[in-house]
């Protein structure tokens, strides 16, 4: 019978720049072969130093105009224009964006909450798949390693979270050319592996709760002996877009 458990890991301390990730994870839980450890990306992000104070910002004039009418902070609002490819839709105060990594996401990531200081910002990863292969090379027993971000989804309410860096888990399962339950040849199924066990983990820990890490047991049929495409493997091009 297929099962699939989630255990989060408990007892990590305030992350800052510089501190040893990979040895404060260890430290704290035991990883198996087949493991998949889910971590949300501000942990990643804080120890590589890839936060912001805002009293460091000085606003642009586009900063300002798309601030003003919605009362926003313009030097957030510069922050997440200097962390934009592109700026896709500015309106009600939302900012939609094309990070430079291809993601399409609000405020192109950039984050005040759990930041640890007032007026800091956290930013996402210059490199998440990079960020996730060095960790899983750094843990005992070399378990698959996914960086989450949380991401709303168009026409519908709430957010989860998704993969933005992978390292040792095969990210998409292609169904594609098999047969369904029917007989019937399937042409479109993939199932986004990666973004179900970050959404998976993310029931195991709340936002106020200081647990930002969970491991993952039962996908070791998805683990890999190599890093593998990581998450850039899951970004649909912009050429195949249909609604942005």
């Amino acid at each position: 019978m297929a099962r699939v458990e989630v255990v989060a890991v408990e007892g990590l301390p305030e992350v800052r720049p510089g501190d040893p990730l990979a040895a404060l994870l260890a430290a704290r839980a035991t990883f198996a072969a087949g493991d998949v450890l889910v971590l949300a990306h501000k942990v990643v992000s804080k120890a590589e130093g890839r936060v912001v104070a805002l009293t460091e910002v000085e606003p642009s004039p586009r900063a300002v105009a798309l601030a003003e009418p919605w009362g926003k902070d313009p030097r957030q609002v510069e922050v997440v224009l200097r962390e934009s490819a592109e700026l896709l839709r500015a309106e009600r105060g939302v900012l939609i964006c094309r990070t430079r990594h291809g993601f399409v996401c609000a405020n192109a990531g950039v984050d005040a909450s759990n930041a640890g200081a007032p007026g800091t910002l956290v930013l996402l990863p210059l490199d998440p798949d990079g960020s996730a292969r060095r960790l899983r090379a750094a843990l005992p027993n070399r378990p698959a390693v996914v960086i989450t971000d949380s991401f709303g989804r168009p026409w519908r309410h709430g957010q989860v979270d998704v993969a933005i860096g992978v390292a040792g888990l095969a990210p998409l399962e292609d169904w594609r050319g098999r047969p369904d339950a029917g007989g019937r040849t399937m042409r479109a199924s993939r199932m986004a592996v990666a973004d179900a066990a970050a959404a998976a983990a993310d029931l195991v820990r709340s936002k106020d709760g200081g647990v930002p890490a969970a491991i993952v047991r039962g996908l070791s049929r998805h683990v890999t002996a190599g890093d593998g495409p990581g998450a850039v493997a899951l970004l649909r091009p912009p050429g195949e877009d249909l609604f942005v």
